[in-house]
């Protein structure tokens, strides 16, 4: 057995509550929706049962209007443990934002591990609900895009992408940081970029969750990751003996709107809805759409990620900023650093065109990345030092998808010591 797995497994053993996985036990104390989905790729491979469990459990707190929260709040961690809580968000025991829909992937991967029809066929319908809420309720824009509302919706927090539209929200006060007390706040977001994000989750929550406010932005991670979430959509349908076209279709019309819309320039950059003009900030999210078989600017956005801005392959994986902008900061978050689930994303994507080469480089450096920083968050792109908190689920995760080939073993995956309900109920 790898030792790095087994490292990874016993990561992903001990943040496990009983029904999900918290990114860490410190500072993301509850479940995350984007972060699920990374983690049942890695769980997969260690335990098809806890992968579906992930899965189900996020799926039990879907919204009527089909809208998956960002995050699902554990009721036996005190409410105090993270800001904003249930309190602020006024919505049970879940948030009111969003987060990129890698679901159906993940979902399908899951079944690929340990064939499960009735799983598949559970999924597919809030899956499909899922994106229906995105591609109308989000197309603020009229051109097929989904809009994202706020930057926590982005997963990517505060990339520089977002604070030209951010400018338009005043500053809240008055609440207190839990983020800080188990972190650097050289490596965190800054009190001016928290102060937005509270007064624009405030004014969201206060609208009934409806009105789509000052912060309206078409991001072409979230969006390419719809459109390949739709490909694994109709993965799911064939697999289910249902027809698949309509989701092909909608992974096309996405890929075609993004391609008239966000690219510019030999790069896809984010649009402000509310001015109409392309954000030109060269982030990490801007590669994302190379996870598209069929995208065909495949071949100039690789050459954007191999020239001087992202420097791929010759740097600690894919930096989340333009290395050469004056902002970088190769230790704040999302404003320079490398983070392991966009290396995963971005490896996919090479794979996809033929980028072999490249993409076992990369995955060489995630692996060698997440072994010597104890799983980092996310880790400073020149050197490889580790930011963030340690022992980070979906760090964990993908370097077991990545060492793993498509194979179960149960006995490196052994969650249960002082945890609630280690396993899942009726195998999963």
């Amino acid at each position: 057995m790898n030792v790095t797995r087994e490292r990874a497994a016993a990561v992903l053993a001990g943040n496990w509550l009983g029904a999900s996985t918290v990114p860490s036990r410190s500072l993301y104390p509850h479940q995350w929706s984007w972060d699920s989905a990374f983690i049942a790729f890695g769980l997969r491979h260690l335990s098809p049962a806890h992968a579906r469990r992930e899965l189900r459990t996020l799926f039990a707190a879907q919204w009527a209007d089909g809208r998956v929260p960002h995050i699902v709040f554990d009721p036996e961690t005190p409410p105090e443990a993270y800001f904003p809580g249930p309190s602020f968000w006024q919505a049970g025991r879940t948030s009111g934002l969003v987060q990129p829909p890698v679901h159906a992937r993940a979902a399908l991967a899951v079944h690929e591990a340990e064939p499960d029809p009735a799983f598949l066929a559970e999924l597919y319908p809030r899956l499909v609900a899922w994106h229906d809420y995105l591609r109308t309720s989000r197309d603020v824009g009229g051109r097929g895009l989904v809009a994202i509302v706020h930057p926590w919706e982005s997963g990517m927090d505060n990339s520089p992408a977002w604070d030209e539209p951010l400018t338009r929200v005043p500053l809240a006060t008055g609440f207190v940081r839990r983020d800080l007390q188990h972190g650097d706040a050289g490596d965190r977001p800054s009190d001016e970029d928290y102060g937005r994000y509270v007064r624009l989750a405030a004014a969201y929550r206060d609208s009934g969750y409806t009105d789509p406010g000052d912060f309206v932005v078409e991001d072409p991670g979230f969006n390419a990751l719809l459109a390949d979430a739709e490909l694994a959509l109709a993965g799911i349908a064939e697999e289910l003996g249902l027809p698949s076209d309509t989701h092909r279709e909608a992974a096309a019309r996405l890929e075609k709107a993004m391609q008239e819309t966000l690219w510019d320039d030999g790069f896809f950059f984010a649009r402000d809805v509310r001015t109409g003009t392309l954000i030109r900030e060269h982030t990490c999210a801007g590669l994302l759409p190379l996870v598209l078989p069929d995208l065909a600017v495949a071949p100039a956005l690789l050459a954007a990620a191999t020239g001087p801005r992202f420097r791929l392959g010759r740097v600690h994986g894919v930096p989340s900023y333009d290395l050469t902008a004056p902002g970088f900061d190769p230790g704040r978050y999302w404003r320079g650093p490398s983070w392991f689930n966009v290396g995963w994303l971005v490896r996919q994507g090479l794979l996809r065109h033929g980028e072999h080469v490249l993409a076992a480089r990369l995955k060489h450096d995630l692996v060698e990345t997440a072994a010597q920083t104890g799983f980092a968050e996310y880790v400073d792109p020149l050197t490889g030092a580790g930011h963030g908190t340690r022992s980070f689920s979906w760090t964990a995760a993908l370097t077991v998808d990545l060492l793993t080939e498509r194979t179960c073993d149960n006995r490196s995956f052994a969650p249960g010591r002082g945890l609630r309900h280690p396993e899942p109920p009726n195998g999963g």
